[in-house]
């Protein structure tokens, strides 16, 4: 009998158990409910998140295995790391949040849809403005042209959807969040799903049995206003 994904109520935020995700296709784990804060944050603290186009109902995955990216690892390469000496970018952080995730949302050259729905967009703005996700902007001359946004919760980071207008725009965004990232001992960064952009950037893919191991271990570990990243102004010299 072919194994179904669950369907999801929109008066209770709880899903099954991940490792009751489909096999095919790989990581499907229910469909339904709703956007609200509450669902998306019970979701990320059991490893799943929300993907789906807009003619589709809500769709929730749980990839096994899972693509992270553990700092220590970052690879820097030859060219990327010319452009950081260079210091042509202006990199920041939480100040233009919206304005990437119209970055993020805009159609890429090689697909005509965004899988950042209308819905999508406004629940991550909410989140926002809760304070759970995060923006990190490349600037060029005073111009946007780069960024990523996710959310953080305990001492890990969950990466979204990132865009760049031009060359390295959003691997400069993505080195000087994993580096300030561990510099406050975030041991992890939540990449989902494997692509070859990431795997260039050191990541690597983990099962999801380890994957929620990390989660039980480091969402729930208090984080001190010092020990906070978000609230202090980020430094990098570090190139290599």
């Amino acid at each position: 009998m072919r194994q179904l994904p669950t369907f999801l109520s929109n008066t209770s935020p709880d899903f099954p158990p991940v490792d009751s995700a489909l096999i095919e296709p790989s990581g499907l784990l229910a469909i339904g409910g709703d956007l609200s804060p509450e669902r998306l944050i019970s979701a990320y603290r059991q490893g799943i998140f929300p993907w789906y186009s807009a003619d589709q109902p809500i769709l929730w995955w749980s990839p096994d295995p899972r693509c992270v990216l553990y700092p220590h690892q970052l690879n820097i390469s030859r060219s990327l790391r010319k452009t950081l000496k260079n210091q042509k970018f202006t990199v920041s952080y939480d100040t233009a949040f919206d304005q990437v995730l119209a970055g993020c949302r805009a159609p890429r050259v090689y697909e005509e849809n965004t899988w950042i729905t209308d819905p999508m967009a406004k629940a991550y703005q909410q989140l926002h403005r809760l304070g759970y996700a995060h923006s990190v902007e490349t600037w060029l001359n005073g111009e946007l042209v780069g960024g990523l946004y996710g959310l953080s919760m305990g001492k890990l980071f969950f990466g979204e959807s990132m865009f760049s207008r031009v060359s390295d725009a959003s691997k400069v965004a993505f080195v000087y969040l994993v580096k300030n990232l561990a510099a406050y001992d975030f041991p992890l960064i939540d990449c989902q799903l494997a692509n070859d952009h990431l795997l260039s950037l050191g990541a690597s893919s983990i099962s999801r049995i380890e994957f929620i191991a990390y989660l039980k271990t480091y969402l729930n570990q208090p984080i001190q206003p010092e020990k906070n990243p978000w609230l202090h102004p980020w430094t990098f010299t570090s190139y290599a």
